[in-house]
């Protein structure tokens, strides 16, 4: 009995001894850093923010969320030394109208004042026949909101298709070239540039950029995006 004693009380040491040891902080190379809540809510806060809203172009549309337009943005940004995070408020289908009733409800939404904005709309309203005066109202709207909150704001543009006619083409081409000019923001001229009309970074409805495409239209616009983040210190 004694001895059974004995070899509970040696068991009990060790058990004592390795559940102290479990408590210790780890120590040396392996030791794996402890990452608070707060940490992580200031390294967000040091990421510059910046906002694209804008329709499917944006959005991503027939690709996947990890080779959308805003997605490919941030990762070359960052890959050139950006501190940013690029947030996708995209919404395929939308129109200059459409964006004008949320952009309000998307600002309030966010979890701090953006540092850069990007308005990329109204290609749908190009191919949907719209008046492009309207177009045009709609978007000095949303720019006078901007404006208004005193959000730094970069445009891309778009080009009428070929389809819709001289007339339509020159009052719509002229949109973004004058708000431009009027609101003194930067202007990216056509999104789809250097990749509208090839196969091979184009998608099957010849209307949206592939993974492929996504990639050269986001390394074209970065250099714009990288100057209007440096300019908004």
């Amino acid at each position: 009995m004694a001895r059974r004693w004995l070899s509970y009380a040696i068991c009990a040491l060790i058990v004592q001894s390795l559940a102290a040891c479990s408590e210790e902080p780890p120590v040396g190379n392996n030791a794996a850093p402890v990452v608070t809540e707060q940490e992580n809510e200031a390294s967000a806060m040091d990421r510059k923010l910046v906002v694209a809203f804008g329709d499917s172009l944006y959005a991503g549309y027939g690709v996947a969320q990890d080779e959308s337009f805003p997605h490919e943005l941030e990762r070359i940004l960052r890959a050139q030394g950006h501190a940013v995070e690029v947030r996708n408020a995209g919404v395929s289908g939308e129109t200059t109208q459409g964006g004008l009733e949320r952009l309000a409800f998307t600002l309030d939404g966010l979890p701090r004042k953006p540092d850069l904005v990007l308005l990329g709309l109204g290609g749908n309203d190009m191919l949907r026949g719209l008046d492009p005066e309207q177009s045009e109202k709609n978007l000095r709207a949303m720019l006078d909101i901007l404006k208004a909150r005193e959000l730094p704001v970069m445009l891309t543009g778009m080009l009428a298709a070929p389809n819709m006619g001289k007339d339509y083409g020159r009052r719509f081409n002229a949109i973004y070239s004058e708000l431009a000019a009027d609101y003194g923001v930067p202007l990216y001229p056509f999104f789809l540039e250097g990749v509208i009309g090839n196969r091979k970074f184009m998608q099957s409805d010849s209307l949206h950029p592939n993974a492929l495409g996504i990639d050269i239209v986001a390394e074209k616009i970065a250099p714009l995006v990288s100057r209007s983040l440096t300019a908004a210190r």
